[in-house]
């Protein structure tokens, strides 16, 4: 038996009403963004799916057809559209429209995070091929420079320079204000800058973009190398130009990233350890904290010196003595090389032994020295060290691997047990320099 049909009551027709115009409200805000969004996507939709394919990322994408040989079908391609355009409005932050994009995109291709992910690598490693050719190749600077002024920059930053602006100037502060830099002609900038140490070139670069494309000269990082880089830094010039074609000639990257010794400054390694003492109180317990000081300075002829000194002896005295000439307990001569990243100190001989004592001395005839005086001078030490960077390229920390004695008569090899040794850490002297 069929019921009789119930008159709709005015609450229910209320909530009918308002529920229709809220809905007609929302497809009228939606329909001008998904035709916008139709409008600047670059592949074009399946004919039997719905038009909302949204606009890629601003930055350049390279499709995964063009760099593969797997082809893509037209589903997939607005599938993979759609997906883009999710990841695009999850990084704006616009979360509730990514949801339905993911949603549309996984209903259109299961698989399209595969051929997303997939893009994203072929076009990394082919943007990694274009900065390969970017170092092979002496980059042009978007700037008016002089003529045989070659620039090769890492990566990193020829992206960033490739932005720049044609023509760069040095822009005053206060515009009324003249800039006297800009006078300068760029072959007397650049040879100025040859003269610079890194951390102050560096410093300059970060003034605007007209002095970072300067700091980025080869001529400049060249000289760098060719100064730093010499035995005992490197075993020999082959070795140099080993490094130099691995890093495709960029004399910048081989002076942050192949490791070096500093020598325009000191290691120094501060030591604690807690020692019990004395008390006429059996109630009281009394300790002291006791502190010392090791101190490395490698100088380019090979030689380096190592001091330990007490709290009694603070850095800025001790600083200024160590040189040849310092002759005291607890100092060590010896010769240094650097291999990979590890540093080995040989010979090292007693500062207040029977060594000649001019001011002026290099100790590079120190294994005769030790010959020569082998009655008195029984026992020579080496030492190992991890050469670290924190942070990359200042290469300024040193952690010891080992410390051994030599016995000069029989050749006997003991370890030295370091109980309170720290890591060494670097310091800048301005008088070094």
């Amino acid at each position: 038996m069929q019921r009789p049909l119930v008159e709709d009551s005015e609450e229910l027709k209320r909530f009918r009403a308002e529920w229709k115009a809220e809905v007609e409200h929302r497809k009228a805000i939606a329909e001008p963004n998904i035709k916008g969004i139709v409008d600047n996507s670059e592949h074009k939709p399946a004919l039997n799916l719905p038009q909302h394919t949204l606009s890629p990322p601003t930055k350049p994408q390279l499709h995964v057809s063009a760099l593969s040989n797997v082809p893509l079908s037209e589903a997939q391609g607005s599938a993979l559209a759609v997906y883009r355009s999710a990841v695009a409005h999850e990084q704006r932050g616009d979360l509730d429209e990514a949801l339905r994009l993911y949603r549309q995109a996984f209903r259109k291709d299961p698989n399209v995070d595969r051929a997303y992910h997939r893009e994203e690598i072929i076009a990394s490693s082919f943007s990694t091929q274009l900065h390969d050719t970017q170092y092979a190749v002496v980059a042009e600077v978007p700037m008016h420079r002089p003529k045989g002024t070659s620039v090769v920059w890492a990566a990193s930053l020829a992206n960033i320079v490739a932005g720049f602006p044609e023509m760069l100037h040095f822009e005053p502060e206060i515009e009324e204000d003249d800039v006297h830099l800009q006078r300068i002609p760029d072959e007397v900038l650049i040879k100025i800058l040859t003269r610079l140490d890194p951390t102050s070139l560096e410093r300059f670069a970060a003034v605007n973009r007209k002095a970072r494309v300067f700091s980025l000269d080869s001529t400049i990082w060249r000289k760098l190398v060719t100064a730093t880089y010499r035995p005992p830094q490197v075993p020999n010039q082959e070795a140099l130009h080993a490094v130099l074609e691995r890093c495709l000639y960029d004399y910048r990257r081989v002076f942050i990233e192949h490791p070096r010794v500093r020598m325009d400054g000191v290691y120094i390694a501060v030591c604690h350890y807690v020692r019990s003492g004395l008390s006429e109180n059996s109630w009281v317990n009394v300790n002291h904290l006791i502190t010392y000081h090791r101190y490395l300075r490698f100088y380019p002829n090979g030689l380096v010196i190592s001091l330990r000194t007490n709290e009694e002896q603070p850095p800025q005295h001790v600083i200024p003595l160590l040189k040849p000439s310092l002759r005291m307990k607890g100092c060590l001569f010896g010769r240094w090389t650097l291999t990979d990243t590890t540093i080995y100190m040989t010979n090292l001989v007693e500062g207040s032994g029977n060594l000649p004592n001019p001011p002026d001395t290099d100790f590079s005839d120190l294994s005769d020295i030790i010959l020569a005086n082998s009655d008195t001078i029984r026992y020579v030490f080496s030492m190992s060290l991890s050469l670290r960077s924190r942070p990359l390229g200042r290469w300024n920390k040193l952690d010891i691997s080992s410390f051994n004695s030599v016995n000069i008569e029989t050749g006997d090899v003991s370890p030295v047990v370091l109980k309170h040794e720290r890591s060494f850490w670097f310091s800048k002297v301005r008088s070094y320099a």
